[in-house]
């Protein structure tokens, strides 16, 4: 069991109200012993670290200075919320964090009150913020009340162009609200484009003991006849050496930089921001990420996102893994054929570790393009790669890919223009939940006209999917495909490419058929193998594609078995929505064929291990079985504990 820190100041914090009454000593103690707690925490559960570690100044500092949960403090993307949470009621349960029937891992409005708005992806605190000012000054009511809205957003975040629309509507009406610029320089990979460069050069070199002094002298309770000239020398030093006209100009008043971890300085600026804002006000903080934990900070990605690990060391416990992950085979796959081919490019919204592109940035950094957290820029961008006769990849996961749908629409359907989506994470991903499930991409996609879609079962289909896309240019096209690891099949070295709307039978049975669409076809096959044993033999096909779907396939299957049972890691309206359809339009419902579709539940499930995400889902290999059975009226047998 991991030995758990001393924590004699954390433990009188049972809620917010208990900082009120403590000395600015005090709380520098209480954020020393939080940080303690957090790396203890994620020790145990693994979890995103580093963006934690770095705000736990500004997180005793925010709590200690408003008033939650009246007062909202609105977590961007919110992965850095555990000391949020360890500081609003839920220390005990700190370690279930990202475990089933634990806490979330990321900032959820039905666990806590203190969690004003959830999230998961970027760049949406802001909008959410002024809509909570707006809602105050109309007289919005909730249980909590609403108070002052403070948007805490990373520097990475700041990139999106959904931050800066919000700025601009902000700054437009005028209301009084707080964006705190959490700056670390580090989002998730290094900050990519002209922002980053900017918020560098307002803090570099910046005199901080000069600045410490100037934000102390214009934000402290100064006697009357020097406040203004207090304001004065601020506002110079601020424009002579740092800046910040960018959002003055945007309509905020800008204070900073400020040191995010000088636990006096925050208090200073955030009690004097409480007591005299009028209007919008940015406080630009800068930060460390994964500060105070020396494996953390020496890491490359800061301690982002990590297994469980040993507190002393640093030393995360992965579990060995038996064959390469999907986005390893996606990523190899698409180095060997750029390796041939220099038309080529990729494209991922500040993901090239997690969309496998960080190997192919390195040797072909020329051809593969970071563009930030902007994943309609990074369609529309692949858009006009593929109209200027490149042959763009554009990987993202799908829960991201969902902000660019209009861009998918527009930009790339609409134009039949060849873009490439690698689409990973498809299905139920496990410990980051609902806000990162793949639930909707083949639902969406589908629908387009021109549009191909294609999921792979295993890592050597995959692989023949990339050769297919980079093959295919008469329009868009798209393959999916799980986070984890394969399933050990051999990979192919040669692969050729896959004939459009084709897909394969993998086992000849009789009376019931499952047509499978996807990763869920290793659970097909295990049930199927139980089904042999009672002496029932299903047909089994990989439909490979849901648009177009292999119509001579699904109507022979249809033709020559009494049920068709359709299995999918996607929402309704996904392909099981399309084979019905077909089958509806070619009358085959007539003739009496029993069909049945397996999808993902019409519910946001929440966090657990992928198994028993899938088992909520009834899509694993006894859910699978028992379906056959009730479709060929066979008495249901009861599932194993």
């Amino acid at each position: 069991m991991t030995d758990t820190p001393m924590t004699p100041h954390l433990d009188r914090v049972h809620s917010p109200a208990d900082l009120k009454g403590m000395s600015d000593g005090e709380l520098r103690h209480v954020a020393d012993e939080l940080r303690a707690e957090t790396i203890s925490a994620v020790s145990v559960t693994g979890g995103h670290l580093g963006a934690g570690l770095g705000v736990v100044e500004l997180t005793v500092a925010l709590h200690a200075v408003f008033d939650t949960p009246k007062d909202k403090i609105i977590w961007d993307v919110s992965h850095q919320c555990y000391p949020h949470k360890i500081l609003t009621g839920r220390r005990d349960r700190i370690r279930t964090l990202r475990q089933k029937d634990g806490l979330s891992g990321f900032a959820k409005r039905s666990e806590s009150p203190y969690d004003a708005f959830g999230a998961g992806h970027s760049s949406t605190s802001i909008s959410a913020a002024l809509g909570f000012a707006v809602a105050r000054d109309l007289g919005g009511v909730t249980e909590e009340g609403v108070g002052d809205a403070i948007a805490v957003i990373g520097d990475g975040s700041m990139s999106a162009g959904m931050a800066f629309e919000a700025m601009n509507n902000a700054g437009h009406l005028g209301k009084r609200m707080i964006v705190v610029l959490n700056d670390n320089e580090m989002s998730i990979a290094e900050p990519v484009g002209a922002l980053s460069s900017y918020l560098s050069r307002l803090y570099a070199g910046a005199p901080f003991q000069e600045l410490k002094a100037a934000a102390k002298g214009a934000v402290s309770l100064l006697p009357p006849p020097f406040r203004e000239g207090a304001k004065r020398a601020k506002d110079m030093l601020k424009h002579m050496t740092v800046g910040g006209t960018m959002f003055e100009e945007l309509g905020f008043s800008y204070i900073g930089p400020i040191d995010g971890h000088d636990m006096e300085q925050l208090l200073a600026v955030l009690r004097t921001v409480k007591a005299r804002a009028t209007g919008p006000i940015l406080i630009h903080a800068i930060t460390k990420k994964g500060k105070g934990y020396a494996p953390a900070e020496a890491a490359r990605d800061k301690g982002h996102a990590t297994a469980k690990f040993d507190v002393p060391s640093g030393k995360q416990h992965k579990v060995p893994s038996n064959a390469p992950s999907y986005t390893n085979v996606f990523a190899e796959a698409l180095l060997d054929l750029a390796a041939k081919d220099q038309k080529i490019c990729a494209i991922t919204a500040a993901m090239p570790d997690g969309t496998g592109l960080s190997k192919f940035m390195e040797r072909y950094a020329s051809r593969c393009f970071d563009v930030g957290i902007a994943e309609q820029h990074a369609v529309t961008f692949a858009a006009g790669l593929a109209a200027g006769g490149m042959k763009p990849f554009c990987a993202l996961y799908s829960t991201f890919l969902q902000r660019g749908y209009d861009q998918v629409v527009h930009d790339v359907a609409i134009q039949r223009l060849p873009v490439r989506f690698a689409i990973d994470r498809a299905g139920l991903v496990g410990a980051d939940g609902a806000t990162h499930a793949g639930s909707f991409d083949v639902a969406f996609l589908a629908n387009l006209p021109g549009m191909v879609v294609m999921a792979a079962a295993d890592e050597a289909e995959l692989v023949r999917m990339v050769v297919t896309a980079a093959a295919h240019d008469e329009g868009p096209i798209a393959f999916r495909f799980p986070r984890g690891e394969g399933v050990g099949v051999e990979i192919p070295t040669d692969a050729e490419p896959l004939e459009i709307g084709k897909g394969r039978m993998i086992v000849e049975g009789k009376k019931v058929a499952i047509l499978s669409f996807g990763t869920r076809l290793q659970e097909v096959m295990q049930a199927v193998e139980s089904l042999n044993a009672k002496g029932i033999s299903p047909t089994v096909a990989d439909a490979r594609f849901a648009k177009p779907l292999d119509r001579e396939l699904v109507l022979k299957l249809a033709a020559d078995h009494d049920a068709l049972i359709t299995i999918e890691e996607g929402a309704v309206g996904g392909f099981g929505s399309h084979v019905a359809q077909l089958l509806s339009d070619e009358g085959v419902f007539d003739a009496g064929l029993k069909f049945r579709s397996m999808v993902l539940p019409d519910t946001f499930i929440d966090h657990a291990n992928p198994r028993d995400m899938y088992a909520t889902a009834g899509l694993n290999a006894e859910d699978i079985e028992a379906k056959v059975l009730e479709v060929l009226g066979v008495a249901a047998i009861g599932k194993t504990a």
